[in-house]
């Protein structure tokens, strides 16, 4: 192996960067590790035995037994990890070398790095990477964005290391500059939703309906072989399955009700409003984890307030699927259209029926939905909201008897449904020819006489109120 020159190499040798790099060499392509960290370095070795698989703590054994143009993906935290990996190893690089971020990088800063490198004429990539460590391993879905001719080096690797559906693999070159980092962060935003409504669902089962987890776990199993199929769907059935081996009882009720958070969620809250784009339940599902994180105070409001006894309520596990499914619909269409205008925004020309393609297998948020919505981008590539789609708009109108029952119990139940309801109050108000904003424009002329628009005759108009 001493005179390998290796077709790919990693920085960033973690639970994530080992099973890449070792998906990568399963599909006949050489692949170098390079990590500080001893026993990193020596467990890929010792995983990757009998692969074209080599691993070192020294960076310039790893740029050396790299093949040109050098094709070096980074797997370290976001943020000055990344920065502080770039500047070790770009005095050693040569023009035309290509480094890839595959961590989940604020779009901003890959548009920084972009522009620094282009300077030294290494390429850059963000490419965001979905599906964990399970996914990493036997196929993930890829986000790349950047320049699409250095893409083309990058590219038969990519794709034999991605997930596949239907023997299409689950990767593409998104758009410019920073779209894959970009599609990843609103990918990560469309789970934060996901997660926080399938939650919700449960909470309203438990609590609402006075169901045991035996008979929750048979729901989300049976969910999960209809219109619901998908991965996040799967594993909380599965969740429920899990017994406690340190207790007594199931896992999931041993669990500290405090939700964690690494930032992306909350970057694609802060940039839908800087876009001027509605996206309510993703919002209220960061909020809800701001909310859990306040354990103590949440304890003491209950006492202070109490809460009802267990609603022995009406619902049915069927409306409550339909309740569930109607969300999902929506907070796709939330996330996708904040995808439309950030591609205007940023000029990344992002297209709608890649990104649904792509997401159908290996990511976090794959899902038979996306199947549909690839479909409906395709026909109307200008689609600006599925909600605008004929096919989506026959498969809602079913669904939103059981999507207000279901919210309606819930409240009155006091049990928390802020994602469910968010997403019906953006549809209803999506739906609304006539919204009551020419109350708030004529206060906003009335007290700050910042003018309104009329509905009968164009021009700008003010009144002395």
């Amino acid at each position: 192996m001493t005179d390998t020159k290796f077709d790919f190499g990693l920085v960033g040798l973690g639970v994530m960067g080992r099973n890449f790099i070792l998906n990568v060499a399963d599909n006949d392509f050489s692949a170098i590790g390079l990590d500080l960290d001893k026993e990193k370095v020596d467990s890929l070795l010792s995983e990757g035995e009998g692969r074209v698989v080599h691993a070192t703590q020294d960076k310039i054994e790893f740029i050396n037994k790299l093949a040109s143009p050098r094709k070096i993906m980074l797997l370290v935290p976001a943020g000055k990890p990344v920065d502080a990996v770039i500047n070790d190893l770009k005095p050693h690089l040569s023009e035309g070398d290509i480094i890839i971020d595959g961590g989940n990088s604020f779009f901003t800063d890959t548009n920084r790095r972009f522009e620094e490198l282009a300077a030294d004429s290494i390429h850059f990539f963000g490419a965001g990477v979905s599906g964990g460590a399970k996914g990493a391993r036997k196929g993930p879905s890829i986000m790349p964005g950047g320049d699409k001719q250095a893409y083309a080096f990058i590219k038969p690797i990519f794709e034999a290391a991605s997930a596949k559906v239907n023997g299409e693999p689950c990767v593409a070159h998104l758009g410019n500059g920073s779209a894959g980092n970009y599609v990843k962060m609103v990918h990560n935003g469309i789970e934060y939703g996901l997660m926080q409504l399938i939650s919700e669902a449960y909470l309203l089962m438990k609590n609402g309906m006075g169901r045991s987890n035996s008979e929750i776990q048979r729901a989300f199993a049976t969910w999960n072989n209809g219109r619901l199929k998908s991965f996040l769907i799967e594993i909380t059935s599965e969740i429920f399955n899990k017994k406690d081996d340190l207790a007594d009882g199931d896992l999931i009720d041993a669990i500290l009700d405090k939700g964690k958070q690494k930032g992306t969620g909350k970057w694609t809250s802060q940039n839908a409003m800087d876009l001027g784009i509605p996206i309510p339940t993703i919002d209220v599902a960061v909020s809800m984890r701001e909310i859990s994180a306040l354990k103590s105070q949440r304890v003491a409001a209950e006492n202070l307030y109490g809460k009802k006894a267990i609603n022995s309520s009406e619902l049915t596990i069927e409306q409550l699927e339909e309740a569930l499914f109607f969300s999902f619909i929506v907070t796709y269409a939330q996330g996708m259209q904040q995808l439309v205008y950030a591609s205007e925004a940023y000029n990344y020309e992002l297209n709608l029926e890649t990104i649904a393609k792509i997401w159908r297998g290996g990511c976090i948020i794959r899902a038979e939905l996306l199947e549909q919505m690839r479909i409906a981008f395709d026909k109307n590539p200008s689609l600006e909201n599925l909600l605008l789609d004929e096919s989506f708009a026959e498969m809602i109108k079913p669904l939103l008897p059981s999507a207000s029952k279901v919210i309606t119990e819930g409240m009155n139940a006091q049990i928390p449904l802020a994602a469910m309801s968010a997403g019906l109050n953006y549809f209803n108000a999506f739906t609304s020819g006539r919204l009551p904003m020419n109350l708030v424009q004529a206060q906003r002329d009335h007290f700050g006489s910042h003018t309104y628009e009329r509905l009968d005759r164009d021009g700008i108009f003010h009144t002395e109120w």
